[in-house]
């Protein structure tokens, strides 16, 4: 197969594609070359952003919060990331299962003993033990709550709008549109690809590395094995690559779908367990005031930089600071799955649905697993829990030792964590593919998934042999900085765009416009009073639309000279006819009206006042239109007053064209591939 060819029939964008993984390999060859020296180049470079920009993270992350919140309660929150009458692509149980296995599966397997003990054991909690737990169980609802979810939520409202609202590719590049217009296809819109495609490439890495110890761990704690070695890591990286990819093969609506949906469920059920083998009582008890605690201190530790209390800088850089900066490398990952899975929902439920749900999940699990840890480690085994908050890896399973049936939920524990890694992994490769693709309607072939699965674990291997995977880790933590400004740039140019779309959605007809009038009520009535059936739809499309259509572009063609086409879609499952006027610099103005089968409910056949419902299907003919407004039944219309809708649409089209219409319509419709 010639090069041409080849790059004909995949999708990937050489330039995006090949400087990253050019920028990989140079690091990964630094590090093995100069370990010392690119070690201490790099944790200066860290230190050096923590210690002078951790005032920016705090403020940018409760931006984002703040800024969604208001999105969430204004007029805004009405739009739909799709067309007005797209419903969800997936439900509501399948969508919750993906956000946790994508957003903080693995997070809350390995940190959810872990880190409440190590802040209970830090100077950053003081007081009695009662109130160290308090605030020790404040800080990790904290890092895990809103502010973290408000990071992912914000790239992914982006990404999600701009994809289904306005057609354009489900790409980074793409929420940059009101600002850069077309020039989001050229080197500005691969640099940011390039950026977002790097930051998610090492985070999955990292990922990778730190996951495949605590699996080792927990088979060493199970005494399946003696100890956890490379050649362990080694065996576990390839097994769920290999099972990554073929999950991501299968495509997001079946291998994530399903393992996010298992996962959940194993998740809840070893939930539920510690909850009913724990002090049960004292648990309940302290989610309440888990809660209350977390959401009365929510303001105060959302600009908190600890400027006042320089004893705990240390801290504050080690933990908070860190996560915001984490979570930002993250974001270009996460974000962009979210945003795939949240098709149809309004932009009201995707924010209190992706804010507000995982938030309570996530101070939930902290408390029953958190709480239960410091619960057991001050009145049972004597601080001996404490003393591992060094090797988290290890802390979930020594847990679970103290618990009835230690075996069998360490088991599921493990499998828990083998699926939320499979999960990170496949989705991950479906985002590489995306951030990847220059086309986006075309569907990435399986090699594509197949080379990113190789690509990773190769690279997690030889960091893993070599001691190199903090190395990966800290540049991924840098490069959370310019990435955070672009998504500060992102939310500037979302705001721009919900304004543009307001005003044009909500802008009625021209007080110019024709409507219908009454002169033909008798044959309308007749309409209105019988069912159709699909055989009469496709007679009026025929014998109705299709000729109105022809003769007004014919008007069009002969006297102004316009570039105007008919399609016939009369085979299509859904019968249309379609008038499209092309235009050279915004997307052409079309109206097309399609045979629509609408279901009958049962009892209204059977209601003696509504003679002329027989059948439990009927048809009706509906308009639909370029810019994706809900269209309505046009069957009682006659020749020329469908002429005369068809001019209305345009008169609107022409007009708002020459406002805020350039801003929302003056590009091609992308369509979006598996």
């Amino acid at each position: 197969m010639s090069l041409k060819r080849f790059y004909e029939k995949s999708s990937f964008n050489p330039v995006v594609t090949g400087v990253t993984i050019f920028f990989v390999v140079v690091l990964v060859a630094a590090t093995l070359l100069l370990p010392e020296q690119m070690g201490f180049i790099l944790s200066e470079a860290q230190s050096g952003i923590f210690a002078n920009f951790s005032w920016f993270y705090i403020f940018l992350v409760s931006l984002f919060l703040f800024f969604l919140f208001f999105l969430a309660v204004s007029g805004f929150g009405n739009i739909k990331l799709g067309t007005d009458e797209e419903s969800p692509e997936f439900g509501f149980f399948s969508w919750l299962a993906m956000l946790f296995a994508a957003g903080m599966g693995v997070g809350l397997m390995f940190f959810g003993v872990a880190e409440p003990l190590s802040h209970f054991g830090s100077d950053i909690t003081t007081g009695t033990t009662q109130e160290m737990s308090k605030q020790a169980l404040l800080h990790t609802a904290f890092h895990w709550g809103m502010h973290a979810w408000a990071i992912y939520a914000v790239i992914a409202l982006a990404l999600a709008y701009f994809a289904f609202r306005y057609k354009l590719p489900l790409a980074l590049r793409s929420c940059f549109y009101p600002l850069l217009k077309d020039k989001i296809n050229g080197g500005i819109g691969n640099v940011i690809d390039i950026l977002a495609l790097t930051a998610t490439l090492f985070g999955i890495i990292t990922t990778l590395g730190f996951g495949s110890a605590q699996m080792g761990s927990g088979l060493v704690e199970m005494g399946w094995i003696s100890e956890t070695s490379f050649g362990l890591q080694l065996i576990v990286i390839i097994v769920v690559m290999i099972l990554a990819m073929l999950s991501a093969i299968s495509g997001v609506g079946k291998g994530v779908k399903m393992l996010s949906e298992i996962n959940l469920v194993l998740a809840i059920c070893l939930l539920l367990f510690v909850l009913a083998t724990g002090p049960t009582l004292y648990l309940l008890g302290a989610f309440n005031d888990n809660l209350g605690v977390y959401f009365s201190n929510l303001v105060r530790l959302s600009f908190k930089t600890y400027v006042y209390e320089p004893q705990n800088t240390g801290w504050f850089n080690g933990w908070t600071v860190l996560y915001w900066a984490w979570w930002c490398s993250w974001a270009p990952f996460v974000g962009l799955f979210i945003a795939r899975i949240s098709r149809g929902r309004t932009i009201r439920e995707f924010i209190f649905g992706v804010l507000g749900i995982p938030t309570i999940f996530c101070i939930l699990w902290f408390t029953i697993f958190g709480n239960s840890a410091i619960w057991l480690d001050t009145n049972v085994t004597d601080g001996s829990l404490s003393a591992l908050t060094g090797t988290p890896e290890v802390l979930l399973f020594r847990f679970l030792d103290l618990l009835p049936l230690s075996g069998l939920t360490s088991l599921v524990a493990l499998l828990s964590i083998g699926l939320f890694f499979i999960t990170s992994a496949d989705s991950g490769i479906y985002v590489l593919n995306n951030i990847a693709s220059r086309d986006k309607s075309m569907a990435s072939p399986a090699w594509q998934a197949i080379m990113w699965g190789v690509l990773m674990s190769v690279v997690s291997i030889v960091l893993i042999a070599f001691g190199g995977l903090g190395t990966l880790q800290t540049v991924t933590l840098i490069v959370a900085l310019p990435f955070a400004v672009i998504m500060l740039l992102m939310c500037g140019a979302l705001f721009i765009a919900l304004i543009a779309d307001t005003k044009y959605f909500s802008s009625d007809f021209a007080t110019s416009s024709i409507t219908w009038t009454g002169d033909k009520w008798r044959e309308r009535l007749n309409v209105m009073l019988n069912q159709s059936d699909e055989k009469e739809i496709l007679q009026f499309l025929k014998g109705t639309a299709l000729p109105a259509m022809r003769e007004l572009r014919t008007e069009l063609i002969d006297k102004y000279g316009l570039s105007v086409e008919i399609q016939t879609l009369f085979e299509a499952d859904e019968p249309a006819v379609e008038l499209i006027i092309h235009q050279d610099t915004v997307r052409d103005f079309s109206y097309g009206i399609r045979s629509v089968r609408r279901e009958i409910a049962e009892q209204m056949v059977h209601d003696s006042n509504l003679p002329h419902i027989q059948e439990t299907v009927s048809y009706e003919p509906l308009t639909y239109f370029f810019d994706g407004r809900t269209g309505y039944e046009v069957h009682y219309m006659t020749h020329n007053e469908l002429i005369s809708d068809i001019l209305k649409h345009y008169e609107r089209y022409l007009s708002l064209m020459t406002d805020v219409g350039q801003d929302v319509m003056s590009h091609d419709a992308s369509n979006l591939a598996e």
